[in-house]
């Protein structure tokens, strides 16, 4: 997980090819998910948390998993999506925090019918 991982996935297809043999060949990241709710949902784009300033490796990785936790909570939920206050609550919940982040729920299994 993280923003504009391509530069990552050569690293690992070059030093790191069992672990390449695991993963999709599709790449999907953080930056993707935030360029569909622009063009889509610009309350959710522009409701975002602030990012931090940090830049380092570490904080960089907690920060792009929380900024999916927040694009979890607020982009991928039942129509009409969440309002406002909402956005701005998980927003305010997710945003200067420091400390690790928790795991991403995801789906038990795969999709059915």
């Amino acid at each position: 997980a993280g923003n504009s991982i391509a530069t990552d996935r050569s690293f690992i297809a070059r030093d790191m090819p069992a672990l390449d043999s695991f993963l999709h060949y599709r790449m999907i990241d953080v930056s993707s998910i935030k360029e569909l709710c622009r063009r889509w949902y610009p309350r959710i784009y522009f409701g975002q948390p602030a990012k931090g300033l940090t830049h380092r490796a570490l904080a960089d990785i907690h920060e792009s998993i929380r900024e999916l936790q927040y694009y979890r909570r607020t982009a991928f939920v039942s129509p009409p999506g969440p309002s406002t206050s909402e956005i701005e609550a998980v927003a305010a919940q997710l945003a200067g925090r420091n400390d690790p982040p928790q795991p991403i729920d995801s789906a038990p299994g795969p999709p059915t019918g």
